[in-house]
């Protein structure tokens, strides 16, 4: 035999082998419950996928006893053997790709890593809801297949839809940025994307968190377990909760988690009017409310809310957690039963809502191979669409900030060779931010720019605190040997991060110094790309004329090198709008993390867009592209009239007003808006245009500067025009929130702004028809 046949049976042999083995990791998950194969379990009630699911939890309730019961109250539950039932580890986490943070998730084998998507301040730059359920459904994929691996869960604890309140928090990088409609818009169409919900039943169960008023981790000797957040009722309603409430009512997510700090002298996990009274109460949840991990441990040893362990316990599980992440639950619910403080049938009702979830999984459905999404496995994960699609979201992402003498884009003609120069130039595992896992692969700055142009590479300082400056002399050589030059600074997450909030916004140590530096020695255009969750300070360089480019790339992702180089030589026209206000370093001497308030008071000067007036680095919504856009409108009513329900009896005390009208009074499915939007591409390049569409209400007391009611993207090629249509609801859009958290309608001009366009519409109360 040749040595090429040799070969060629060798080479089949191997693909054989591994398709087995891919074969036989898929069916390496054991059923978790009801296995056909196990006579004495698969005919029990509870396991009869026929009958309805709160049949089935009846009967499965009914056949634990209460220790059993008690020990799933905690995330790694107990396996009940004599009822065929493993155990199971419910954190796992997934907030922009599976990752390996919680203890639910293993890579390795046959799963070495997952597709790692932009961290999601720079996916909430895209302004684009399809992508975010696009890569909701991607991340999903990877999760089932990585569950019939044996190497994951399903219910994962994401996403984080807390409001970017302070410019300061190194969470800020995990949420979708300061303002709630856009937060709340991002929530539910992630969670529609990794549940894919078919009917009742689910592809993995997602959770919406912090709830709520969870935005400082630890600032200046403050800490967030032992911060108590004061928030008035109007903040509450019309910024901290709105993302939440989107993710329960318009995303119908699975779990929402509770956070470690209390609200107004309570903690969020022992509250009743937050957990049964809003969220299952007034939002109508359909799953299960879980801890922040040892928050229920925290509210007894640290925040000394209760006098004894069990009574702490006790108030968890009546507030309306049904789970615990941690062991606290474990230890102590028996006692708290034993002495009284809490009865079987409180924590039946906590299961109730677990199983059911694990139920809607299918985790009682027998053989799992056999259910849906149940052949998904390892030739699932890291495809060459998910990595396409991880490249497609940073690109989307990435915001550019300064363009000064149209610098970019760089041109492979006449910038050949590239100075690349930073800490954060040829990076990584930076460039995935937190909460991530293992990437299928990298592809770094310099990387990237090196498929464009010869680059000449210098670091500058030796990590993103660059504490010394003894490298910048090479950096400088190497900007005046080069046609262009491009500088990646920023920070990591040895600045910002989980329990690391920033003391200030300017670049770390020297950074700003390198830049100057640089720019000056540059014989050629000098770009700035910033990595980063938070906004920084770069007035410096956006004054400095002889930056010539600012580019944000947030944390891009996997594929993060490739799309910033991809939008430096104009490969991509970017489109992507700031999700957050980049503040001076001024603005945070006047606003301790610890006030929650929104709205301006005495010297204190508000926060985010809809409330601050004073000066800024950039603004929200604010971003830049290639080409140019006009717009224009269409079609736009200038009057409503605000019918109320005809249901509605007035009395003396019903507050109908000619000034205002209760959301609640209001018939709402009458007051919709049409409005049409024409975009016009007048440049000479391709590009996507993000509308962003505000309102400001009649001049009232306490009412914001404006608010984002909508957004759209839309490409428009060179010369062509897109006409956009949008739906401005008078309810959900117009309304403003008073200072006792009612929402309503004021009546009067209000003012939709649409880039440069300014537009009025009236609104008027017609009371006719209403019973006295």
């Amino acid at each position: 035999m040749s040595k090429n046949v040799s070969l060629k049976i060798f080479h089949l042999l191997l693909i054989a082998t591994l398709c087995l083995l891919s074969v036989s990791v898929v069916e390496s998950r054991v059923p978790f419950a009801c296995d056909p194969r196990n006579g004495l379990t698969r005919n029990l009630r509870f396991c009869r996928v026929n009958l309805p699911i709160h049949v089935r939890v009846r009967d499965l309730l009914g056949r634990l006893t209460l220790p059993e019961k008690i020990r799933l109250l905690v995330n790694n539950a107990i396996d009940v053997p004599r009822l065929g039932i493993q155990g199971y580890e419910w954190w796992s986490e997934a907030l922009h790709g599976v990752s390996n943070v919680g203890p639910g998730v293993k890579f390795g084998g046959a799963f070495p890593g997952a597709t790692s998507f932009p961290q999601v301040i720079t996916t909430a730059a895209s302004f684009n809801e399809s992508l975010w359920e696009q890569i909701g459904r991607v991340v999903s994929d990877e999760a089932r297949a990585m569950y019939n691996g044996g190497i994951a869960g399903l219910t994962y604890w994401s996403p984080n839809v807390n409001i970017f309140r302070d410019p300061r928090w190194g969470r800020g990088q995990e949420t979708p940025g300061e303002d709630p409609v856009l937060a709340g818009k991002y929530a539910a169409s992630y969670v529609h994307g990794l549940q894919s919900a078919s009917g009742n039943r689910l592809k993995v169960a997602a959770c919406c968190k912090h709830y709520t008023a969870y935005d400082l981790d630890n600032w200046n000797g403050v800490d967030r377990y032992h911060f108590n957040a004061r928030v008035s009722k109007q903040d509450l309603a019309d910024t901290y909760d709105v993302p939440f409430k989107a993710c329960v009512v318009e995303g119908k997510v699975a779990s929402v988690m509770c956070s470690y700090n209390q609200v107004n002298g309570k903690p969020t996990c022992a509250d009743p009017d937050l957990l049964k009274g809003t969220i299952r109460g007034q939002w109508r949840l359909n799953g299960y409310i879980v801890s922040d991990c040892d928050s229920v441990g925290v509210m007894y040893d640290t925040q000394h809310f209760t006098a004894t362990p069990e009574e702490s316990a006790a108030a968890t599980i009546k507030a309306g957690l049904d789970l615990d992440c941690g062991p606290f639950l474990a230890i102590y619910t028996d006692l708290a039963i034993r002495r009284g403080l809490l009865a079987e049938a409180d924590v039946d009702m906590a299961l109730a809502n677990t199983i059911s979830v694990q139920m809607r999984l299918g985790m009682f459905d027998g053989e799992p191979s056999a259910q849906p999404y149940g052949k998904l496995g390892p030739r699932d994960v890291c495809t060459p669409a998910h990595k396409q699609l991880a490249l497609e979201a940073a690109r989307q992402g990435i915001v550019l900030l300064k363009n000064s003498r149209n610098s970019l884009p760089l041109s492979t003609s006449r910038h050949r060779t590239v100075a690349v120069i930073g800490p954060n130039s040829d990076v990584t595992v930076t460039m995935i931010g937190n909460y991530a896992g293992v990437a299928c692969d990298y592809t770094s700055p310099l990387q990237g720019i090196s498929r464009y142009a010869r680059t000449i590479h210098q670091a500058g300082c030796s990590d993103v605190a660059c504490n010394a400056n003894h490298l910048f002399g090479a950096a400088e050589v190497a900007a005046r040997q080069a046609d262009a030059t491009v500088l990646v600074m920023g920070l990591d997450q040895s600045i910002e991060a989980e329990f690391r909030d920033r003391a200030g916004l300017l670049l770390p140590g020297h950074q700003q110094e390198l830049v100057s530096r640089v720019a000056r020695a540059s014989r050629g255009p000098t770009v700035l790309v910033l990595m980063s969750g938070g906004p920084i300070d770069v007035s410096f360089a956006k004054n400095d004329p002889r930056v010539s480019a600012i580019v944000w790339a947030g944390y891009p992702g996997q594929a993060g090198g490739t799309a910033i180089a991809d939008v430096l030589f104009g490969t991509t026209n970017p489109g992507g709008k700031l999700p957050m206000t980049w503040y001076p370093q001024g603005y945070v001497a006047k606003v301790p993390m610890t006030n929650m308030g929104m709205r301006p008071s005495g010297g204190y000067p508000g926060r985010t867009y809809r409330f601050y007036k004073g000066p800024v680095v950039f603004p929200f919504g604010h971003g830049l592209s290639y080409t140019k856009f006009k717009q224009s409108l269409a079609l736009a009513p200038t009057e409503l009239q605000v019918l109320l329900d005809t249901n509605l009896y007035t009395t003396k005390n019903t507050t109908f007003s000619r000034n205002d009208i209760r959301v609640k009074h209001a018939n709402c499915d009458s007051l919709s808006l049409p409005v049409d939007i024409d975009v016009e591409n007048t440049g000479n390049m391709d590009g996507t245009h993000t509308l962003l569409v505000f309102s400001t209400p009649p001049a009232r007391k306490m009412s914001p500067n404006k608010q984002l009611i909508g957004f759209h993207r839309v490409h428009v090629v060179a010369g062509g025009k897109q006409r956009v249509k949008l739906n401005v609801h008078a309810c959900k859009h117009l309304s403003v929130v008073d200072e006792f958290g009612i929402r309503r309608i004021p009546m009067g001009a209000h003012t939709l702004h649409i880039g440069d366009l300014m537009h009025s519409v009236s609104l008027q109360a017609n009371l006719e028809g209403i019973k006295t």
